[in-house]
């Protein structure tokens, strides 16, 4: 049984009738609800208690480090069996790490969420005493945020080296530099790793990193998911990257680019990869300046027979109508992708119909269209109210930050209230209409149990 209760604030009377009831749930989630160091008092004796518990999270809470002591001595305790504790933006310091320390050595422990807490330097260094335990069996270790600097990277690398337990590591926003980048793929390349997930968004890496972490994707088999945004890597970095990428021992899944100042250069040794590596399955580059080219450069990777692809992003990338028919002309011949993120380009009316109709193609099988600031108004909603009828694939469908206006809503429900439409989600944020649209628009809610209006 789970506990999950967010954003809520507790009396001591409520607070009481609440843990009397913990013993019988498996996972406890009390994410911003208030807590301090009185009620980590209250879980840690809860952890001896109950040895059915597997799931802890107390993110968004000001525990502090004094909290988090607290709660460590029913963590310590032999008959806690927790697996999963989620410490997220706690208010932590260095001072915690110690006992955090002891925490990560437990067996059974096997996730470990730390993000966004003032760690430091010497706070990362601690924690990795504890994973370097032979009884540490961490799977997953999540670090972003956490104010750590190429002088964690040696006592991390030292972990790696020797622990395969470790499945996922997430060091995202923080000042590594590509020094410590370079060193943390060497340390997993020659420690045999079996990590699925690795993420480094925002850690300062640039074209100087990229010919390790090629040499890591070439070496290591196991990985699914490698996400670098927000890095400058830029079309040489991508290029070299690229060739670790189509090495036949790489079975990376989910490969995310965004904001990494790729340019339609950059797409084109990408539309290699999107059209040959079969296990490739979500991709994103948000924010890239790839414009129409770039664009038109994907769009022959999305047309090979060969391509896996089923989530591309390409919000923010400087498209217009231009590139559209050829989007929609892929979108024509594609039977696989299921997500496309469009958002933030100014594809305008014109655009979203070239687009609309290579939706409706019978090849087509997307079911999440994103469209938001698209600079759009009533006139492309004839398009797509035909498409929401007619492609039976399609469960979401954002027109946020639009112009549609009372006549574009309109046909938009319209649309919703036929029989063949199978969407779950139509979003609509900041999209203004008067009080005659929006009685339509909430009579939506009670006709589908299943649909949803996001505003």
């Amino acid at each position: 049984m789970d506990l999950d209760l967010q954003c809520q604030e507790f009396n001591a009377l409520k607070w009481k009738e609440l843990v009397a009831s913990m013993n019988q749930h498996k996972t406890i989630r009390l994410d911003d609800c208030g807590l301090g160091i009185s009620h980590c008092e209250d879980l840690s004796a809860l952890l001896t208690t109950n040895q059915e518990l597997i799931e802890l999270n107390l993110s968004n809470n000001e525990l502090g480090d004094a909290g988090v002591d607290a709660l460590c001595k029913g963590l310590l305790n032999p008959d806690c069996k927790l697996q999963k504790l989620w410490l997220r933006n706690c208010n932590l310091t260095k001072a915690c790490c110690e006992k955090l320390r002891s925490v990560v050595s437990k067996s059974s422990l096997t996730e470990l969420h730390l993000g966004d807490n003032h760690l430091g330097t010497s706070g990362g260094q601690t924690l990795c005493q504890g994973l370097v335990d032979p009884n540490c069996q961490l799977e997953s270790l999540q670090l972003q945020f956490c104010d750590l600097t190429k002088e964690n990277m040696e006592a991390l690398c030292s972990v790696l080296c020797v622990k395969s337990s470790l499945q996922m590591l997430n060091l995202s926003n923080n000042r590594l530099g590509d020094d410590a980048v370079k060193n943390l793929c060497q340390a997993l390349v020659k420690g045999s790793s079996n990590l699925q997930s690795l993420q480094l968004e925002s850690c300062e890496i640039t074209l100087a990193s990229c010919k390790d972490l090629s040499t890591f994707l070439s070496n290591t088999p196991s990985l699914r998911d490698l996400c670098i945004g927000d890095n400058s890597i830029g079309d040489a970095g991508l290029a070299i990257l690229c060739q670790g990428v189509q090495n036949p021992n790489c079975k990376v899944e989910k490969l995310w680019l965004w904001e990494c100042n790729i340019t339609a250069a950059g797409c084109k040794q990408l539309a290699t990869i999107i059209g040959t590596k079969e296990t490739l399955k979500d991709m994103s580059l948000l924010g890239n300046p790839v414009k129409d080219q770039g664009a038109e450069f994907l769009c022959q990777g999305l047309k090979d027979p060969k391509t896996k692809l089923q989530s591309l992003w390409l919000r923010d990338c400087g498209l217009t109508a231009a590139c559209c028919k050829s989007i929609s002309a892929a979108l024509s011949v594609n039977n696989v992708l299921k997500e496309l993120q469009l958002g933030g380009n100014s594809i305008g009316d014109a655009g979203v119909i070239d687009i609309c109709e290579g939706v409706r193609s019978p090849d087509c099988n997307l079911e999440s269209l994103w469209l938001g600031q698209s600079s759009i108004t009533e006139v492309c909603c004839d398009a797509l109210a035909k498409l929401i009828v007619e492609k039976p694939s399609l469960r979401e469908l954002d027109v946020s930050y639009s112009h549609i206006g009372d006549e574009g809503v309109l046909k938009l429900c319209e649309a919703v209230k036929n029989p063949n439409c199978n969407l779950k989600y139509l979003i609509l944020y900041d999209t203004f209409w008067t009080s005659e649209a929006d009685k339509e628009v909430k009579a939506l809610e009670g006709l589908k149990s299943d649909f949803q209006v996001v505003t």
